[in-house]
């Protein structure tokens, strides 16, 4: 069943193809002129206009040049008595599927109409399968068998099918507009667009243009009618990333789009329904904006249906061997680089790494590696300098990071052996001057002599004396 608007001045045509179509199965609309038609395109999604080319209040040529630039996927089908070569080349230029001579037949103009809808939905189905293929290459990041990894895999599973507004939260550069994008191209809406913006990075004097649209010569430099964010997206996925970030005087005006479901446009006097699913993303805390005033509590309740947590590296350090090894495959391609794998050393100082910027900071610092590696393994020395210079983790203190062994762990020893380890290193970076290595490590020098002694470190030699 496809959904049909036809537009004709004469009322027994418009009569007799309503009834034509509604016998086929479709939905039909009708408009008698071309501003009808138009305002009745702004409110409504069509997959075919059937539209006369001589109206009133305009021409089908209208109706066709704002669909060409406001709803590109649905087909048009010109009707018109006066055809004329011209006309037909005209109307298919301009992006018209077809065209019909009146009087027409009706065997005739139902194929005619199966082809257009035909069309539509191969069309669909294109868009459908490049949603699935980005899809694809976005979720190659989104790795993980970390428990908290499975818990977002989970979810994303489960909230996909639904229409229900999803909140993401994290630290940045933890994939959250990858997480929205896997929850758009998992569920029924996948063939349909996916429009993201970062409502922190548009002046608050234009972020109602850019979520909602404006009319032409509503405010300066508004040359034309412009669809926003949400029109766009038709009955797609809106993500709004860093929602935190979104003026008080704008939260208003969203909280009414989502108890709504409608907008309006700067400058309009029409509301337009709108069918697109919302996930908002944020590495705000919101409680705390709403505690001092920077963000509405009604916007958050209804922001907050489902909230998936993002989980920061430093959480889940178990995905870093996956994540490193699934990098190193796609920049040695990028860069036709014969890199093929990192070295222990290396790898032990990426997990000692706090990672303030995440999965995305990862990514770069391999990226970084492959191209400066001088072998076909990363080496520590092709790592940042901030990278290197954190205290690399035995082996034994990196397996516990994530996870606790199924028969335990005796925390005190573990930690005496990690402390252990990093006051040998620091002796041995600085050539056994303890001055030096208290300073390498933030101590005083008697708290660093004190953790000698206590852990039964030797070596060195007292190159200052005693603090008071």
């Amino acid at each position: 069943m496809a959904k049909i608007l036809v537009v004709d001045d004469e009322t027994s045509i418009r009569e007799f193809l309503e009834i034509l179509l509604l016998r086929a199965g479709h939905q039909v609309r009708l408009a008698k002129d071309a501003i009808d038609a138009i305002t009745l395109l702004k409110d409504d999604t069509f997959d075919l206009v059937l539209t006369d080319l001589r109206l009133p209040r305009g021409s089908g040529m209208d109706v066709l040049t704002y669909v060409s630039k406001h709803a590109s996927s649905t087909q048009v089908v010109i009707m018109t008595a006066f055809a004329t070569t011209e006309t037909a080349v005209e109307a298919m230029k301009a992006g018209a599927y077809d065209y019909i001579i009146k009087p027409f037949k009706v065997d005739e103009l139902i194929v005619l109409v199966d082809r257009a809808l035909e069309r539509r939905r191969l069309q669909t189905e294109n868009v459908a399968l490049r949603a699935t293929l980005d899809a694809r290459a976005a979720n190659s990041r989104l790795l993980g068998t970390s428990e908290r990894m499975q818990e977002v895999f989970e979810l994303i599973h489960k909230v996909a099918p639904t229409r229900t507004t999803i909140l993401l939260t994290g630290e940045s550069g933890t994939g959250k507009e990858l997480v929205a994008r896997a929850i758009h191209s998992r569920g029924s809406r996948a063939s349909e667009p996916f429009v993201a913006i970062n409502c922190g990075a548009i002046p608050e004097t234009l972020i109602e243009s850019e979520l909602f649209g404006h009319t032409k010569g509503s405010f300066t430099g508004a040359t034309a009618d412009k669809p926003g964010l949400f029109e766009r997206a038709d009955s797609g996925t809106v993500f709004l990333d860093e929602i935190g970030e979104l003026p008080l005087s704008m939260q208003v005006k969203l909280l009414r789009v989502l108890q709504e479901r409608r907008v309006r446009r700067v400058g309009g006097a029409v509301d337009i329904a709108i069918e697109s699913r919302i996930i908002a993303a944020t590495n705000r805390r919101l409680e705390t904006e709403i505690e001092r005033g920077a963000f509405r509590e009604d916007l958050y309740f209804r922001l907050n249906v489902i909230q998936i947590r993002l989980p920061s590296l430093r959480e889940r350090r178990a995905d870093i061997p996956l994540l490193v090894e699934a990098f190193i495959n796609k920049f040695a391609e990028q860069q036709q680089s014969k890199v093929k794998g990192i070295t222990d050393g290396a790898l032990r100082t990426l997990l000692a790494w706090s990672w303030p910027g995440n999965v995305r900071e990862l990514e770069n610092v391999i990226e970084r590696g492959v191209i400066l590696a001088s072998g076909d393994r990363i080496d520590i020395e092709a790592l940042p300098a901030n990278v290197r210079g954190a205290p690399t983790m035995p082996p034994q203190a990196t397996a516990v990071l994530d996870d606790i062994p199924t028969e335990g762990l005796d925390l005190e020893a573990t930690l005496e052996s990690y402390e252990r380890r990093l006051l040998e290193k620091a002796l041995a970076r600085t050539g056994g001057r303890k001055k030096k290595a208290a300073e390498l490590l933030r101590l005083s020098f008697r708290s660093f002599r004190y953790r000698l002694a206590k852990l039964g470190v030797s070596g060195g030699d007292d190159d200052a004396v005693d603090e008071a």
